[in-house]
């Protein structure tokens, strides 16, 4: 088992022959995902990097059986995008578009959960389970097969964790980059009990960026929840001014709860291990899971 992406995903990609979403493609290709076609509106009936293009989510759902669809569409249509992969039954949708429009999120995020369909992102470097899927745009070399599930909300530390991860002589189970617009499908909290679901995961490195809530949300819910697994966290930003934001965090600091201290307090008050620099991740979760690194 993993979580939301795996040999089993039959993965399109919609934005399929632009130049993003071919350099993208060829590189999940090249690492092994299962990559049965694209979408690219017009183009359909054509072959693109040895696969069949079609002109909509539907007929290649119709064609292929795809489950999963990464979205490399411009933020004007993006939001579009994502409503039509899931009226086509796509189970999981990842979007790396980045800067859709808010007004347009806030009609894609309700549609696709009536519709069951899971969204992560949109502006988020996707979902890898080592050694048998990448959908996203993360460096795969980087990535060891293991038991330590990533959730971050930051494409550039995902890979630093786990790069530490890999060093301590650990590896990652699944990695879930959540994305940092103002609106995105899946928070910490729904990461994180993803991750807890999942017997092939023993432990968790949850990374944070100071504004919004996200990370205070995940710690309670997994004190409530028993704190079933050991999770190392890391918050972004600790030496930013009052009042300043990650580079594409989607919330302002405007409350005692957003910056980075009250962030880490919040976490240690419900039985998560902090660190003070990604550096040290591989490190303490080696010491937590009782592994010498």
């Amino acid at each position: 088992m993993s979580v939301l992406v795996n040999n089993n995903s039959k993965v399109i990609v919609q934005g399929f022959t632009g130049s993003e979403g071919s350099f993208h493609a060829q590189q999940m290709i090249e690492y092994g995902t299962n990559v049965v076609g694209g979408v690219t509106p017009g183009k359909g009936g054509s072959i693109h990097l040895d696969k069949p293009v079609f002109n909509t989510v539907a007929e290649a759902v119709a064609k292929t059986g795809a489950n999963t669809s990464i979205i490399f569409v411009p933020p004007a249509f993006a939001a579009d995008a994502i409503m039509e992969a899931a009226d086509a039954g796509i189970e999981v949708i990842i979007t790396i578009t980045e800067g859709i429009p808010v007004a347009d999120m806030m009609k894609a995020k309700p549609y696709i959960k009536e519709r069951g369909a899971i969204l992560i992102g949109p502006n988020c470097p996707g979902v890898i389970t080592p050694g048998e899927a990448k959908v996203g745009i993360m460096p795969g070399f980087v990535f060891k097969k293991g038991r330590v599930g990533i959730v971050s909300k930051s494409g550039t530390l995902t890979y630093e964790a786990a790069d530490q991860v890999a060093k301590a002589g650990l590896g990652v189970s699944t990695a879930i980059g959540i994305g940092g617009d103002p609106i995105i499908g899946t928070s910490t909290k729904d990461a994180v009990k993803l991750l807890m679901d999942d017997p092939e995961t023993d432990a968790i490195v949850m990374i944070g960026e100071i504004g919004g809530n996200y990370e205070a949300e995940a710690a309670k819910w997994i004190k409530n929840n028993g704190n079933q697994k050991p999770v190392v966290g890391f918050i972004a930003g600790q030496t930013a001014p009052a009042g300043r934001r990650m580079g594409h965090a989607g919330a302002i600091i405007g409350g005692a709860d957003d910056t980075a201290e009250a962030k880490m307090r919040i976490m240690r008050e419900n039985g998560i291990t902090v660190v003070d620099s990604p550096a040290e991740i591989g490190a303490v979760m080696a010491k937590v899971l009782g592994v010498k690194a």
